[in-house]
């Protein structure tokens, strides 16, 4: 028999263990890949890390999900195509990992999504930094963001309808700057706008800035009414400062969603900058017309307050949104497994005034596609 003191001794840490949280409360781990290195894709990668550690952090200070805290795990791979699927092989082999979520390399994505990685690997894939069908109508993939094509679409679309029917396409030669640029030419010939000349910045330091006087060479000789700028990154900004120091250049310049305008604006420069078109894949941050917008604000000034308001940290902060969902309805014991059917029968899910989609029938995300344009003052404004 126990002495009286070891008993009382027992039974209260046993009550402080149950009264801490579930036996099985850990790190809920999801993994990102994402490069911070890679000229062409890091000022994406830390936004959409910033976006995400926020949301986590927001649901971390209120003791998690279930008693369980969730954490953000990122691997760069240099924007190498063959590095993400290496990495997303060791993701998968790694069961601590719980779901993906927030990637970015639209060549990595693709030779996923056609290798069905992640149906074979039983994980789901949430919130990728992509708008291209084939990876985002993938199995198990769970997209927020409207599509690459629907861009492109809507900046033509906003061309015409300013009597901009001339056209000069530069695009980058790596990820989405290839196809989409062929996508471009054909949306572009059939709304009846003429593509005046194509051009292409080399993301290679030896060549880039050949390449971007090449660019703006094609751009003086073709006399486009306007510019579609099909790429992103430190280049895509270089070639904006270079071009507007042009007079051919001193037209309307459109530009995708992949253009971060507060860099843009710090490398080109304000005056350089003014008047550029840009389109959103994700909803307008500045403004608190929505619930969950008003919760990402109040969160990024919570948990990081020096970094500024952007669609990018957005964009992250949504991602973890749907991931953490996915958690709180895969119950009080989440695995992989669970996560991952939650997702499929998530049916619509209303962040806040922004809602997805996901079912047996489709998977949708956000859907729309905003207009926004940089004023004389290098703020965006819609």
């Amino acid at each position: 028999m126990r002495a009286p003191t070891q008993l009382i001794l027992s039974i209260a840490c046993g009550l402080a263990f149950s009264l801490a949280g579930p036996a099985n409360a850990a790190d809920l781990v999801f993994a990102q890949v994402a490069s911070q290195t890679n000229p062409a894709s890091a000022d994406n990668a830390k936004g959409l890390e910033l976006g995400i550690k926020v949301y986590f952090s927001s649901v971390n200070a209120k003791g998690g999900i279930n008693g369980n805290k969730l954490k953000l795990e990122v691997s760069d791979d240099g924007l190498q195509a063959k590095k993400m699927v290496e990495l997303t092989d060791q993701l998968i082999a790694n069961p601590a990992v719980i779901g993906l979520l927030g990637f970015l390399n639209t060549a990595g994505l693709s030779m996923l999504a056609k290798e069905n990685t992640f149906a074979k690997g039983g994980i789901a894939m949430i919130a990728p930094q992509q708008g291209d069908k084939n990876i985002v109508e993938a199995e198990n993939v769970f997209p927020l963001r409207s599509g690459y094509a629907d861009e492109i679409d809507t900046l033509l679309k906003e061309a015409k309808t300013w009597g901009k029917d001339t056209i000069a396409i530069v695009n980058m030669n790596i990820a989405f700057g290839p196809p989409l640029a062929e996508l471009a030419q054909k949306r572009a010939t059939e709304m009846g706008l003429k593509v005046v000349s194509r051009a292409v910045v080399d993301f290679s330091p030896d060549t880039q800035a050949a390449s971007i006087a090449a660019a703006v060479k094609a751009v003086v000789e073709s006399r486009p009414k306007a510019i579609l700028i099909v790429a992103a990154g430190t280049p895509a900004y270089e070639f904006v400062k270079a071009v507007r120091t042009v007079p051919q250049g001193l037209v309307q310049l459109y530009g995708m969603s992949t253009l971060v305008h507060s860099d843009l604006v710090k490398v080109a420069g304000t005056e350089k900058t003014r008047g550029i078109v840009l389109s959103q894949a994700t909803p307008y941050p500045f403004t608190s017309n929505k619930i969950v917008i008003t919760e990402y604000q109040a969160a990024m000034k919570a948990y990081d307050p020096k970094m500024p308001l952007s669609f990018i940290s957005m964009e992250g902060f949504l991602g973890a949104k749907i991931a953490a969902e996915a958690v709180r309805r895969a119950g009080a014991n989440p695995t992989r497994e669970k996560v991952l059917a939650s997702l499929k029968t998530m049916g619509e899910y209303n962040m806040g005034g922004i809602s997805v989609n996901y079912g047996s029938q489709a998977r949708k995300g956000w859907g729309g596609v905003d207009l926004t344009i940089i004023g004389s003052n290098g703020n965006l404004q819609k």
